[in-house]
C-alpha cells in the first residue's frame, strides 16, 4: 500500500494544530530538534493512561510512542537512501498497517521507551552527518511526494512535533 498520509503542506506553513513551523528549520537544526522532541517520551510512557484511547479512533499514548519509534528509521533509511541514489524512489511505509501488526497497542511501554530514545539517538546522528553539499538531494515517496534531504527533515520534524501535541507532552 502507498504511503498516503500526505502531511507535506506542513513543509509551507505552520501547522494550526501542533503550531509547529516544519519549513522555518534549518538543516542544521534538524538533528538536535530529534532530540528535543523524542525527549519527553519516556516520561509520557511511564503515565497510567498510557494504554487508554482517549477515543476508538484515537491512538493511546503508547501506540504513539511506538509509531514514533518506529518512524526514526523509516526516517533514517531515507536519508541514507537519498544520499547515495539521487533521485531515491522510497518504498512504501503504511504507519496505519505498521501499527496493526506491530500491535502497538500490547507493545511494553518500557521497552518502547528504551526503543525510542535509541532510534531518536540514531536518526539525530545521521542527520548530523549529512555533508553540507547533499542536502538538496532528490527523493520521491510513493504517492508522489518530492522531498530533499532538508524537507525529509524537517517533514520528520513535524510528526515527531505533532505527536507530542497528540498526547499533549
Amino acid at each position: 500500500m502507498a504511503d498516503t498520509k500526505d502531511w507535506t503542506w506542513t513543509l509551507e506553513r505552520v501547522c494550526p494544530e501542533c503550531g509547529f513551523d516544519a519549513g522555518g528549520v534549518p538543516a542544521d537544526g534538524i538533528a538536535g530538534l530529534v532530540l528535543e522532541l523524542t525527549r519527553p517520551w519516556p516520561q509520557v510512557l511511564q503515565r497510567s493512561s498510557v494504554r487508554e484511547r482517549p477515543a476508538p479512533e484515537v491512538w493511546s499514548e503508547l501506540e504513539y510512542a511506538a509509531h514514533v519509534r518506529d518512524v526514526c528509521p523509516v526516517f533514517d533509511g531515507r536519508v541514507r537512501q537519498l544520499l547515495v541514489e539521487d533521485p531515491a524512489e522510497f518504498e512504501n511505509w503504511d504507519q496505519d498497517q505498521a501499527a496493526v501488526d506491530g500491535r502497538y497497542d500490547e507493545q511494553d511501554p518500557a521497552q518502547v521507551s528504551g526503543e525510542l530514545v535509541a532510534a531518536a539517538a540514531a536518526v539525530s546522528a545521521q542527520f548530523a552527518q549529512v555533508p553540507d553539499g547533499a542536502w538538496s538531494r532528490r527523493g520521491i515517496r510513493s504517492n508522489g511526494s518530492h522531498f530533499t534531504v532538508l524537507t525529509l527533515g524537517q517533514y520528520m520534524l513535524h510528526d515527531l512535533a505533532h505527536h507530542l501535541h497528540d498526547v499533549r507532552a
